[in-house]
């Protein structure tokens, strides 16, 4: 398989990525993963990967003012739009642009360590989770997630740009679902040193509005973005038709659709 590119993305994709991607592909994941970290008020919360700060802002009401929050991400365009998203009140975060191979921060500094569809992107997954290990106190807890397939949209968005723009464009753009396996995960947790290692399927349905124009405003928000933006109008909407079509099985009166989508999430621990 071949390995996941960084996604290094513009100011302007990065806006769009919060718009788009933050909202509607990840956002409804993200409850999920903090209640499932069991996070609590006063707690000191580390989110890897974090992109615009989807879970991280969760995360930060959770731990609230007496809490620390701190959102972690390699690409700086994502962290100036969170930082320029408002916090909720009473909420503190501090936003980094590291790598999650050298977080650069103390040993056993956080209670809690979320990544949310980070893993993948990661090109040593193992020293990444080792470096999460690090920096949680005994007794601390990792939450993470990848997708467990390519899901409806994403191949059917996968399919028309293999169709009409090219299969190597396709390819980059279905990189953020070559996630490890069910087995790649529990061995990398393992052999990081984590303990308490569990991986469970997670099934939601999701809900995309105008699935054509969301459809290249996601592209719009990905490392393919210049390619399809020098394509002719034409090309971009037969794309977004063809995305339509392919799941007008799932699509309801008002030209929305709900489809089933599954992930791993992994919780774990430092002993």
């Amino acid at each position: 398989m071949k390995r996941p590119e960084q996604w290094h993305l513009t100011n302007d994709a990065a806006h769009r990525y919060e718009r788009c991607v933050a909202r509607y592909i990840l956002g409804p994941w993200a409850p999920l993963l903090v209640e499932t970290a069991g996070i609590v008020p006063g707690e000191r919360i580390l989110d890897v990967a974090c992109g615009t700060g989807v879970v991280t802002r969760i995360a930060a009401e959770r731990a609230g003012i007496s809490g620390k929050v701190v959102g972690l991400d390699l690409n700086p365009d994502m962290i100036a739009v969170a930082q320029s998203l408002l916090p909720a009140s009473g909420t503190r975060i501090e936003w980094l642009t590291r790598s999650a191979l050298d977080l650069g921060l103390e040993d056993g500094g956080f209670d809690a360590v979320l990544c949310q569809q980070g893993l993948q992107f990661f090109p040593d997954k193992l020293t990444a989770l080792r470096e999460m290990r690090r920096v949680l106190r005994g007794g601390g807890r990792l939450a993470l997630s990848v997708w467990s397939s390519i899901g409806h949209y994403n191949n059917a968005v996968g399919k028309a740009l293999g169709q009409f723009i090219g299969p190597d464009i396709a390819q980059r753009f279905c990189a953020s679902r070559q996630a490890p396996s069910r087995d790649e995960l529990l061995g990398l947790a393992i052999n990081a040193g984590f303990s308490n290692v569990e991986i469970n399927l997670i099934r939601l349905d999701v809900r995309l509005p105008q699935l054509d124009r969301l459809a290249l405003e996601h592209l719009a928000a990905t490392p393919v973005a210049s390619t399809i933006a020098a394509a002719d109008a034409e090309t971009r909407a037969i794309i977004g038709a063809s995305v339509m079509r392919q799941l007008e099985r799932y699509a309801d009166t008002e030209g929305t659709v709900t489809y089933p989508e599954e992930t791993y999430v992994l919780t774990a621990s430092r002993h």
